[in-house]
């Protein structure tokens, strides 16, 4: 029994192309899950970046295992409210899926390439993969899916006012999204969900990896609290154990309290129907401002402890040369780019098509691709 405010697909706005009739065993965001499952783009992400850059630990995260983790959360929530956890899958799944090799520094590098010929920005490419450069279809390119999964994926992060990105903007005009108004509670959840995976699945990075310790993390009040909870609990505990209850705690805590204010925000705004959460000025699925406050400690910690370290920055600072030397020796030489990827929509511009095979790439077939070609 869903909630009347959850993404009904019986009563999706459907698919921009009409496909054959399909098997009725499945919801069609069910279909869409799957789509995106059984995409090369969703593959790749086992070999791409999420903050550890061509780790030698088969231990860290990569874009796959922190999208599986925002998917599960976001399924843990969804049905705690009683909304559509398979639309809340389809959109945590799919959200990284436009993420170029080397993370943010590679999502830089490419922007800086493509900055006179519409710039690029991650989520703006993951819309551009499942609506273009994956094909699985003979008449028509993407993955085609619901009307429902493509806005909550474009604006899980906010509704777009100004400065639409490239493809967004130009998709729109084939497909309206309503990019002025906010996506379903589904959507909004995978965006939450998204918040709590790398607060919590980072700092477990940079404990493994020596860059901060239990020592260092009780600068966090948050974190403090919660692993003096513990030490009384378990006087001898060790300290991977107490990694591990700690950050399971912090998980617990945050998504218990996203369901409370969520629901006393609905509740507070007598939010009735769709209409109503589309219409609101902000997300209705939110943290309270202390949970808030404590996330945000949280992501300064992690800004100054972690992602700013000098070991870390050094990798980023090769990685970004490693896609700007990329881009310039296909600017060069367009013609040594794979067959299937020049014969590409000639309505594309040629720097496009460079930035689509560049970001698509893992980041060890790109650390490969220029040993080959500048060592």
């Amino acid at each position: 029994m869903l909630n009347s405010l959850s993404a009904n697909p019986l009563k999706t706005k459907g698919r921009l192309y009409v496909e054959f009739q399909e098997e009725t065993s499945r919801t069609p965001f069910e279909r869409d899950r799957d789509r995106i499952i059984h995409s090369s783009s969703f593959r790749k992400l086992k070999h791409k970046t999420q903050v550890f850059i061509e780790s030698d630990s088969d231990y860290y995260r990569t874009r796959l295992t922190h999208s599986l983790e925002v998917a599960q959360i976001s399924r843990s929530l969804c049905r705690a409210m009683n909304l559509n956890e398979d639309l809340g899958e389809v959109v945590s799944l799919a959200h990284d899926l436009g993420h170029p090799p080397f993370g943010h520094n590679g999502e830089n590098a490419l922007n800086t390439s493509m900055k006179n010929f519409g710039g690029f920005n991650h989520n703006d490419q993951t819309l551009r993969v499942i609506t273009q450069i994956e094909k699985r279809h003979p008449e028509f390119d993407g993955l085609n899916l619901t009307w429902e999964s493509l806005e909550g994926i474009v604006k899980h992060n906010g509704i777009m006012n100004n400065k639409i990105p490239f493809h967004i903007n130009s998709y729109n005009k084939l497909h309206n999204l309503s990019l002025n108004k906010n996506p379903h509670l589904e959507s909004q959840i995978a965006a939450i969900a998204d918040d709590v995976a790398y607060n919590n699945h980072d700092i477990e990075d940079a404990l493994r990896a020596g860059l901060i310790n239990l020592q260092t993390l009780n600068e966090v009040m948050y974190f403090q609290e919660i692993i003096q909870e513990l030490k009384d609990r378990y006087p001898d505990i060790e300290d991977n154990l107490l990694t591990y209850q700690m950050l399971r705690m912090s998980i617990s805590k945050m998504i218990k309290d996203i369901i409370k204010n969520s629901n006393k925000n609905i509740s507070q705004l007598k939010i009735k129907t769709n209409n109503d959460v589309f219409n609101q000025s902000n997300f209705l699925i939110s943290m309270s401002d202390n949970m808030k406050i404590d996330s945000i400690k949280i992501s300064k910690f992690l800004y100054k402890n972690v992602y700013n370290h000098p070991k870390l920055i050094k990798k980023r600072t090769n990685s970004e040369n490693t896609i700007l030397k990329l881009f310039e020796y296909f600017e060069k030489n367009f013609d040594k780019l794979p067959i299937d990827w020049l014969s590409r929509n000639k309505k594309q511009s040629k720097h496009r098509i460079i930035c689509d095979y560049i970001s698509g790439m893992t980041d060890r077939y790109a650390s490969k691709l220029y040993r080959s070609l500048y060592e």
